[in-house]
């Protein structure tokens, strides 16, 4: 009689191992729409590009991270992964990552800020060639109280618009001491994850927690980059009157020409009724907004930190606080008997109080962080410690292997129009 197959258990700290196998089904129904990365395990399986490599994560741990995981340790890699918020782990997740996967994990939802900085360390603990990273705390992490493992990591990819704003203020100081992607900035990542992604997860997370009807509210958008975009059209599709905040001209021109209301926060916090920020700041709303806010006004951030609502203000300040309202809804009564009400305590409000983005969007983003790291095993020797653009190639690629798995197709230049186009001879 064979004796029973012992799965080997992974280094990891997560919550419950008994959601394993309710966590696996989970992130089986995400794999179904993500099929460019399906192909992309496909060719890695048989390539192994990462044999022999250790890759430290700190993303959100996610059923659509969980298939990118997945990805890398079918290309041979070693993986140690880190949530990169507290509230956006999904311990299920989590739980088959290591007990179906065999991919350390060290993650658990709710963690207080000593266990989350443990969390960090744990995954830089396997000495890493890469580091992924999803706003810049674990490049952090490695520059300030890690830098013994620094010789050790060859680059890296960062996933997110604030990580990208940091790590540019690191190079420009000239802290950063090696190559960073910013796999934000592809033309498949903010297009779509950014623009689509969070404006859909947004206005999910809103719903799940307050049940609210959009239609005829005033809706308050602060920040229109491609996040505040989606943000703004889909609350404009479901009814709301939309206004926009913004910092910079041009921007605040580009909402306007869309049809939206742009003014300062201190007169949009007077008429608002659902307040979303999106800036990547701190303090985008404070007390002097807090102070002429309506009664029942809801406050919620799609930024990557919890900083952009003061919420240490409100904890200090509040007469009272009537804690999970509603789902991961606040509720913080003022002085004169207002009440406002705070989702997913200020945090990332898609994953804290929702599931993120769908994963088809995150099929692309997820793929072109596996492609990126395939080409910095290969070219991370020749790259400078610095901030670093995706090759415009692995960019067509995504966006051409995504088309065809949506039945979409495009046109072929003819030789002529070929020529033409790349020749300076023709007049006009």
């Amino acid at each position: 009689m064979n004796a029973p197959v012992t799965k080997t258990v992974p280094r990891n700290d997560i919550a419950d191992a008994s959601l394993a196998e309710q966590g696996r089904k989970r992130i089986e129904w995400a794999e179904r729409n993500m099929p460019v990365l399906a192909q992309i395990r496909e060719r890695f399986e048989k390539s192994q590009p990462f044999a022999g490599i250790r890759i430290a994560a700190c993303m959100h741990v996610t059923t659509e991270t969980a298939n990118l995981m997945r990805v890398l340790k079918a290309g041979g890699a070693d993986i140690a992964l880190c949530a990169s918020n507290p509230l956006s782990t999904q311990d299920d997740t989590a739980a088959a990552l290591v007990h179906e996967y065999g991919i350390s994990v060290f993650a658990k939802n709710a963690v207080d800020r000593d266990g989350y900085y443990a969390h960090l360390n744990a995954a830089l603990d396997i000495e890493p060639h890469q580091v992924f990273d999803d706003g810049c705390d674990l490049v952090n992490v490695l520059h300030t109280t890690r830098q013994e493992l620094i010789p050790n990591v060859a680059g890296g990819c960062e996933e997110t618009t604030t990580g990208v704003i940091r790590l540019t203020q690191m190079a420009k100081d000239g802290a950063l001491k090696f190559p960073m992607i910013a796999v934000n900035d592809t033309d498949t990542k903010h297009m779509f994850d950014n623009r689509y992604g969070t404006g859909q997860s947004t206005l999910d997370a809103v719903f799940r927690a307050t049940n609210y009807l959009l239609a005829g509210r005033i809706v308050v958008v602060a920040g229109f980059g491609y996040c505040g975009k989606g943000v703004a059209e889909r609350a404009k599709g479901m009814g709301a009157d939309v206004i926009v905040t913004e910092i910079d001209p041009t921007k605040a021109l580009d909402a306007m020409m869309q049809g939206f209301r742009v003014m300062p926060m201190t007169d949009a916090a007077k008429v608002g009724d659902v307040f979303i920020t999106v800036t990547g700041n701190r303090d985008v709303l404070r007390d002097e907004h807090f102070a002429v806010m309506k009664d029942g006004a809801i406050m919620a951030n799609s930024g990557h930190f919890d900083i952009e609502i003061d919420v240490a203000w409100l904890e200090s300040n509040a007469k009272s606080k009537n804690a999970k309202m509603r789902h991961q809804t606040d509720e913080y009564v003022m002085a004169d008997g207002r009440r406002l009400l705070l989702i997913a305590e200020g945090r990332l409000v898609n994953l804290g109080a929702a599931e993120g983005h769908p994963a088809s969007v995150m099929d692309m983003s997820f793929s072109d962080q596996a492609l990126t790291a395939e080409y910095l095993v290969k070219e991370a020797k020749n790259l400078a410690a610095g901030i670093h653009e995706v090759p415009t190639y692995i960019d067509k690629e995504v966006a051409s292997l995504k088309l065809s798995s949506m039945g979409g197709k495009i046109d072929v230049l003819t030789p002529a129009q070929d020529l033409y186009l790349n020749s300076w001879e023709h007049g006009s």
